[in-house]
């Protein structure tokens, strides 16, 4: 059905029974997601959603009895490091953590404990993974979007909510939204989501939706160049800042800033992606 999550997946939620992670799991399950399980130390035996859903003290208890292989964390930052690694120990696939602001200690760590394993993590502070029509195992706003052949990978999960939107006012359905984080060390970067959508059969055209600072982007454009056949479109957060009413605010004060978007798109258009002014733009490069 789509890279990562698919009809076949079974999503459990760690912190299932806090604030945010029931919220957000009631959508969920009401949208049809595979939704199976979730953990919350101390509450395991009880059941969410008038006993929809089995909840458990562990991870491993999650996966042993319900065999889920995705996990969408809904945790406090301070908790997060010991919750993916649990489910890292837990053998399970994808990990997605929409929870930010974890420490940057805690993340290198959690780096060291994904290199010798099998999972995949999404995150920190992610919106998690839409596929339209078969799983939402996040935030994304329900039915943004419809079904279609476009994907879309953006750092900024605000963003990637006013894409989705423009592109459903567009008629442009996608067949896989990511929120890849924009935390300063997360899991997965473009370029890994890059090779996996280019072998995706259900996708025909990319979206890159990046921002300043960091290197995943100018990776990512090497990437495009050396390897991707399928057409992207890419729009980098700020470049259309120089030509603004603030650009000299941000000359003076913010080299920087600036200097990282002109490299970045700079890259973008010598790998041969199409280049987004304005995220309005996006649609009408899509139909290129």
């Amino acid at each position: 059905m789509s890279i990562l999550i698919d009809a076949k997946s079974r999503i459990m939620v760690q912190g299932i029974t806090g604030r945010r992670g029931r919220f957000h799991s009631e959508r969920m399950l009401n949208n049809n997601s595979p939704l199976v399980g979730g953990t919350s130390p101390g509450k395991g035996g009880d059941w969410a959603f008038n006993g929809r859903i089995p909840v458990f003290d562990t991870v491993k208890d999650c996966v042993d009895a319900t065999n889920a292989d995705v996990s969408v964390l809904f945790v406090p930052p301070h908790a997060t490091v010991d919750c993916i690694l649990e489910a890292i120990e837990a053998g399970i696939k994808t990990i997605i953590s929409v929870t930010g602001s974890v420490p940057v200690q805690d993340m290198m760590q959690v780096k060291s404990a994904l290199r010798k394993s099998d999972s995949v993590l999404i995150g920190p502070n992610s919106p998690g993974i839409l596929v339209p029509e078969i799983a939402n195992a996040g935030i994304f706003p329900d039915h943004i979007v419809g079904a279609g052949d476009v994907a879309l990978v953006s750092r900024s999960g605000t963003l990637s909510y006013e894409v989705l939107d423009i592109l459903n006012e567009a008629g442009i359905g996608v067949s896989v939204a990511i929120g890849i984080g924009d935390d300063p060390i997360i899991g997965m970067d473009f370029k890994f989501f890059l090779e996996l959508l280019e072998s995706d059969p259900h996708t025909e055209q990319i979206v890159l939706v990046g921002g300043p600072g960091g290197e995943s982007e100018l990776v990512a454009a090497n990437y495009i160049m050396e390897s991707i056949t399928k057409p992207v479109v890419a729009y980098v957060v700020g470049e259309n800042l120089k030509a603004s009413i603030m650009g000299s605010v941000f000359s003076r004060n913010s080299n920087f800033f600036l200097n990282s978007v002109e490299r970045k798109t700079n890259a973008f258009i010598e790998a041969g992606a199409l280049l987004a002014k304005n995220i309005e733009d996006i649609p009408c490069l899509l139909r290129r």
